[in-house]
């Protein structure tokens, strides 16, 4: 794949990033959004010293979140594409939608499904400000080894293929894939910060809402970038009539 195709796929993959970015923007303020603000409700009734917003809640619910959803959206759609130049071709017969949509759903469980079962996305006043760092640092660490094992996976099940088979080498794969992420759960230390009362069916549908969002964001993402990949890589000839010159009416 020269540099050219390259640059042409990192663009169209911005491109894609940013269309999944609207709609995980809309799903984010319509379902995220609502459970935000019955959290700092939460928050406000409990608290004993009440800070004053640098950013106005109004703004942070509009302006600042279609910044970090679209920014999050374009940057990783670029990532993406230059993944895909990787992949394409050494994943197996795949064409590019349907590798478009295999390194989406990878990168969903990696980047998002592997850190979020063990440190799920907690909605405001839940988490003590003092340990913020330690979870920062845990969530990222378990995020790295989604990614780095993910791609072993793919390794392992690639060298197995001639041996075992297609199947079987892709079954061990994801048996050690899981193997190994089970592990890593049951070493890791856990984090158990909400306060007592929080109600649960509000953390669970803000943790939903945050799923959600990302499942938006990344199947999106695949099925554009798909489409955009094809139409590049494989466009369609022009057809013969349209090749041809009208005769002239005698």
């Amino acid at each position: 794949m020269n540099s050219e195709t390259v640059r042409n796929l990192l663009v169209r993959g911005m491109l894609a990033g940013l269309a999944a970015g609207v709609l995980a923007l809309i799903v984010a303020y319509f379902l995220g959004e609502p459970s935000v603000d019955k959290a700092i409700g939460f928050e406000d009734a409990h608290a004993h010293e009440h800070e004053t917003e640098v950013v106005s809640r109004s703004l942070q619910s509009t302006a600042g979140l279609a910044t970090g959803v679209l920014v999050y959206g374009i940057a990783f759609g670029g990532i993406a594409a230059l993944a895909f130049c990787v992949a394409l071709g050494r994943v197996g017969r795949f064409g590019p939608r349907a590798t478009a949509l295999l390194l989406a759903g990878c990168a969903l469980l990696a980047v998002y499904v592997v850190p979020f079962l063990k440190y799920p996305a907690n909605p405001p006043s839940v988490g003590a400000p003092d340990t913020i760092g330690k979870r920062t640092a845990l969530y990222f660490l378990m995020m790295l080894l989604g990614v780095l094992l993910a791609i072993g996976a793919a390794i392992l099940g690639k060298r197995l293929t001639p041996r075992l088979g297609t199947w079987y080498a892709t079954v061990t794969a994801v048996a050690a894939f899981a193997l190994v992420i089970g592990l890593a759960y049951a070493f890791l230390p856990s984090v158990n910060e909400v306060p007592a009362g929080f109600p649960a069916t509000l953390l669970w549908r803000f943790r939903l809402s945050a799923l959600a969002v990302q499942a938006v964001l990344w199947g999106g993402f695949g099925l554009a970038f798909g489409e955009l990949a094809e139409r590049l890589l494989h466009p369609k000839p022009a057809t013969a009539a349209a090749g041809k010159a009208v005769p002239a009416a005698r």
